[in-house]
């Protein structure tokens, strides 16, 4: 009855609260955002840029499939997010270290994310681009700190 009277149930502005979808983020722990002095966590940055942009590929291709109306836009941003994600690894000092998901990884992620809902795959997307968007943001911070160290050159 709460769900029919109220639309507190799947319609909600509680699913933003339950984010659940364990997006990548850039943390000061991952020697990202705070003082960078040691080529290790210049490479620990690093591996964890490329990383969370090789798993952000796979939001993004769900993005794709579901967000019809700007397909095209999205591919794109797939298509410059890989090439982001492989320029970083190739500055990672052992680049066998960025974690890249396989295939069945990536299928079971996308198979998680789906929804009949039109209501939730929108707040899904919505996520998604948002800690994209965030994600980005302290990728660039890190990536111009790196950039004027002496150390890194992009």
């Amino acid at each position: 009855q709460m769900c029919e009277k109220f639309t507190v149930c799947e319609n909600s502005m509680e699913m933003l609260i339950q984010n659940n979808l364990n997006l990548p983020r850039v943390t000061e722990e991952d020697g990202s955002v705070s003082d960078i002095t040691f080529l290790s966590f210049q490479d620990k940055c690093l591996r964890k840029i490329s990383s969370g942009l090789y798993t952000f590929q796979t939001y993004l291709k769900y993005i794709q499939e579901t967000f019809a109306s700007e397909k095209q836009n999205v591919k794109s941003l797939c298509s410059s997010t890989e090439h982001l994600a492989h320029t970083v690894r190739q500055m990672v000092i052992n680049p066998s270290e960025v974690i890249i998901p396989d295939s069945a990884t990536q299928e079971s992620l996308r198979a998680k994310l789906k929804s009949d809902k039109t209501w939730i795959e929108k707040i899904t997307t919505h996520l998604i681009l948002r800690d994209f968007t965030s994600f980005m943001e302290k990728t660039v911070r890190a990536v111009r700190y790196l950039k004027n160290t002496r150390s890194f050159s992009v």
